[in-house]
């Protein structure tokens, strides 16, 4: 899962580094062949784990939620406001499978996803369904093609942290897509096609033009569109009217924000971002991305369902969340230590943020004009 909000492209296109000449990385058959021989068996998603894990998970977020806002006590409050954002962390990075099962394996998951989660969070599943897999298609990765990807380590220094602070905006600003520019849009013809193309995705390159969706999906994105403008436009009434208290909604939207900054953060090193606009191979693909495997603990906090595997999901995109894990664990047995596949593990998320935060300081030296 990715954020809206980015860098202004003008402004980054000034900022990416001159392109630094690298070998290009070849297909490595034995790791394909192997990764699909070993997961054969592993692609089938349980339908129980799925429902169990999101409707947990959405429990316990709302149910930490309205404590974080109706505890008299601030510890009580703080503790559990902390519940509440991992707790909707997990619950809306759901939004991830939800783009890639296929929706007769787990029936009605997708829309119970959206009711659970997706229209309560302002995130439904039509801003990252056909959008999610534009990132996974081999000729697009790591092109100005791929709506989330941009060369975050051939960047200035102060990319890093504005791409995260953006972020912490989220809420605010879907709040006002739905609640203002959905209504909007259903009066000016043009200004509904630039929703749809500018406002409607949740990707992170600033160059994306979403196009508009058709049949089943049209049909989808217009309910889901409907019902979260509806909650968007009631949420804001109810505060207004102050029939919800400012405090209370100022701790939603806080809680909000939170899981986005968090996501983002997540997306800082999901990849290592030193692609520079060319099409790369499979292996390319996979060695620009990270896996944090066990033994460390606090992905399964700051990188869920699966997400601390994405290095072995740009390989295997086909697999459930539930079997990465699995996956993981048969081809690290299986694959020689000289293999591509042990290339793509990394420790946790303190050394690649100081490794992408390396770069960004290394280019803006590099950068930096003579007098």
């Amino acid at each position: 899962m990715t954020q809206t909000l980015t860098l202004d492209p003008r402004e980054m296109a000034a900022d990416v580094a001159a392109p630094v000449r690298r070998e290009k990385v070849a297909d490595d058959k034995a790791l394909l062949r192997t990764a699909a021989e070993l997961s054969r068996d592993l692609h089938a998603p349980k339908p129980w784990l799925y429902w169990l894990d999101t409707a947990a998970s959405a429990a316990v977020g709302y149910a930490a939620l309205a404590g974080a806002i109706l505890a008299p006590v601030t510890w009580v409050a703080v503790l559990c406001g902390v519940v509440a954002v991992f707790a909707l962390y997990r619950a809306g990075s759901f939004i991830h499978e939800v783009s890639h099962i296929k929706h007769a394996a787990v029936p009605g998951y997708r829309m119970g996803w959206n009711l659970m989660v997706g229209v309560p969070l302002l995130i439904p599943s039509f801003m990252y369904e056909g959008v999610h897999n534009l990132h996974h298609a081999k000729t697009r990765y790591g092109t100005a093609d791929d709506p989330e990807y941009l060369p975050l380590a051939l960047m200035k220094p102060w990319s890093v942290p504005m791409f995260t602070l953006a972020a912490a905006l989220g809420p605010i600003a879907l709040l006002f897509r739905y609640a203002v520019l959905s209504p909007l849009g259903l009066l000016v013809p043009k200004l509904r096609a630039a929703i749809v193309a500018r406002f409607s995705a949740l990707a992170i390159n600033p160059a994306f033009r979403r196009r508009a969706a058709d049949g089943e999906q049209r049909r989808l994105w217009i309910q889901l569109e409907v019902l979260t403008s509806f909650w968007a436009i009631t949420l804001i009434a109810l505060v207004v009217t102050g029939v919800v208290p400012l405090r209370a909604f100022a701790i939603f939207i806080g809680v909000l924000s939170a899981t986005m900054v968090i996501n983002q953060i997540r997306t800082l090193v999901a990849h290592l971002w030193e692609n520079e606009g060319e099409a790369m191979s499979v292996t390319a693909q996979y060695l620009d991305s990270v896996n944090v495997p066990p033994p460390a603990l606090l992905p399964m906090l700051w990188a869920p369902v699966g997400l601390r595997y994405h290095a072995l999901h740009h390989l295997l995109p086909g697999l459930p969340y539930h079997a990465l894990g699995e996956a993981h664990r048969r081809l690290s047995a299986a694959l020689e230590q000289h293999s591509p596949y042990h290339k793509a593990s990394y420790d946790g998320l303190p050394g690649l943020l100081h490794r992408l935060v390396r770069s960004t300081v290394t280019v803006g030296k590099r950068t930096i004009p003579l007098s």
